[in-house]
């Protein structure tokens, strides 16, 4: 297995957080990726609407999740500096959410990427992002055997 292919790997596997969300990573290249998430009632504020903290969480993931398609060719995972989302249409129980994310900027430890998530059905824009991560390496979040059995479920 390629580099890229095990680090996501292993993320998929640790990611406790995507899976409570309910996260799914539907595709990746090399410095793009797509997420899918179907709103359900644990996402919802209010009787119809999801709370911005999941469309910010789903963002997190489809920018992070990009440049860690870059990062993983030196071995290295990433983390979320900083990003802006600008929320533009509430996400509706029932919605199924597509989050594409790219890298736009790339350096030797710091990535810039940008991200869109819309209503898969009506094609509305959710929200939009631009972040900024930093590379570092595997071994640094705990990870000391790449080959270890990472099944928690």
């Amino acid at each position: 297995m390629d580099r890229i292919n095990q680090l996501i790997s292993i993320y998929q596997k640790l990611n406790h957080f995507g899976k409570h969300l309910n996260l799914n990573l539907v595709s990746y290249l090399e410095g793009e990726i797509e997420y899918e998430l179907t709103i359900s009632k644990e996402h919802l504020a209010t009787p119809k609407a999801a709370h911005g903290g999941v469309v910010a969480a789903m963002m997190d993931g489809v920018l992070g999740v990009a440049a860690l398609t870059i990062s993983a060719k030196d071995l290295k995972l990433v983390s979320t500096v900083e990003f802006k989302i600008n929320y533009l249409s509430p996400a509706f129980f029932g919605d199924v959410l597509i989050g594409k994310g790219k890298v736009i900027k790339q350096g030797k430890r710091i990535m810039v990427c940008e991200g869109e998530i819309f209503e898969k059905t009506s094609n509305r824009l959710i929200a939009k992002a631009i972040g900024t991560f930093n590379a570092y390496p595997y071994q640094k979040a705990g990870i000391e055997d790449l080959n270890a059995n990472w099944d928690f479920r």
